[in-house]
């Protein structure tokens, strides 16, 4: 039978793999707000597309575009600090290139999604 000392140290490590993914998870949840704000962009431009003056609509879809960019840098920002601070044991977490990739990846997109909307 394993001492107590060894037990008490698998449960840190248990409890240490489960706040991994529990970030992971975050990270997550923080990466659909934004892109709920992309879509609230998205639904703004076409309830108000016949407003004038135009700008106006475009403007305030915009203003969400940004918003869902500050969001996903905000979450990178988040989710590699608290991993930094974090040590794997049996779970395997995601890299930092990873929430990277995604965070350019997602604020390009919407930012192309803001564009469209001015054309449009």
């Amino acid at each position: 039978m394993a001492n107590s000392n060894e037990m008490a140290e698998d449960r840190t490590d248990w409890a240490e793999d489960r706040t991994i993914l529990a970030n992971e998870r975050t990270f997550a949840g923080w990466m659909r707000t934004g892109m709920a704000c992309v879509a609230l962009a998205i639904g703004l431009k076409a309830v108000f597309g016949p407003f004038e003056p135009t700008w106006v609509p475009k403007s305030v879809a915009s203003f969400f575009i940004l918003i869902a960019v500050f969001i996903f840098w905000a979450a990178r920002r988040q989710a590699c600090a608290t991993q930094s601070r974090l040590n794997q044991h049996e779970a395997q977490a995601q890299t930092r290139s990873y929430f990277t990739a995604l965070s350019i990846f997602l604020s390009c997109a919407s930012l192309l999604t803001g564009l469209i909307l001015w054309w449009l």
